[in-house]
C-alpha cells in the first residue's frame, strides 16, 4: 500500500470515528483531507464525500451538505447516485414544528470546565457508585412452622398425565 493510501486510509477512519463520537469538527477535517487524497469519481471516493455529508449535516453547516448532495447526485456509480438522493431528499425536507411539550431539555454542560465536571452535580453516564448501607437481612424462619404435610399434588398430577397419554395414543 502507498504512502498517499495509508494517509488516506488513516483520514478515512479518524473521520468516521469523529462522527460516530460527535466529534463533528474533526470529522469535517478529517473526511476533507481523505476527499483530497482520492479519485471523486471513484466509489470510495464518493462513501468518502457522503460521510462528508452526513458530518456537514450534524455540524448543522446544512448549505454545504446539500451542496455536496447534488454534486454527488451525478457520481458516476448507481449506488452513490441513489444514496445521494434520498439523502437530498431528506435534507431539503420542511422542518417539522413540534409541540415544547414534546421536547426534553438537556443541559449544555459544554461550558463547564473539567474542574467543574469532576466536582460539579452532573457526572457521566456509567458510572454508578454502589451505596454502603445495612444490608437488611429476612427474618429467620422456624422450621416447625413450615407445612411438609404431603398435600398428594404430585400424584394426581401423574395420573393426569397418565390419562392424556392414554386418551391421544
Amino acid at each position: 500500500m502507498s504512502e498517499r493510501q495509508q494517509e488516506f486510509q488513516k483520514a478515512y477512519e479518524k473521520g468516521k470515528k469523529a462522527l460516530e463520537y460527535g466529534r463533528y469538527q474533526i470529522s469535517i477535517e478529517q473526511l476533507e483531507k481523505a476527499k483530497k487524497l482520492i479519485n471523486p469519481s471513484s466509489k470510495l471516493g464518493g462513501e468518502v464525500r457522503l460521510w462528508l455529508v452526513s458530518a456537514y449535516q450534524a455540524a448543522n453547516d446544512m448549505k454545504r451538505a446539500i451542496a455536496l448532495c447534488q454534486e454527488l447526485a451525478k457520481h458516476p456509480s448507481p449506488e452513490i447516485r441513489k444514496q445521494s438522493e434520498r439523502i437530498l431528499y431528506i435534507l431539503q425536507a420542511p422542518a417539522l414544528k413540534r409541540p415544547e411539550e414534546w421536547l426534553t431539555k438537556i443541559p449544555d454542560l459544554s461550558q463547564l470546565s473539567d474542574d467543574q465536571t469532576k466536582t460539579g452535580r452532573y457526572r457521566p453516564a456509567g458510572r454508578v457508585q454502589s451505596r454502603k448501607g445495612k444490608q437488611i437481612e429476612p427474618e429467620p424462619i422456624d422450621p416447625s412452622q413450615i407445612n411438609t404435610k404431603d398435600n398428594q399434588f404430585i400424584w394426581v398430577a401423574l395420573l393426569g398425565i397418565i390419562a392424556l397419554f392414554i386418551l391421544f395414543n
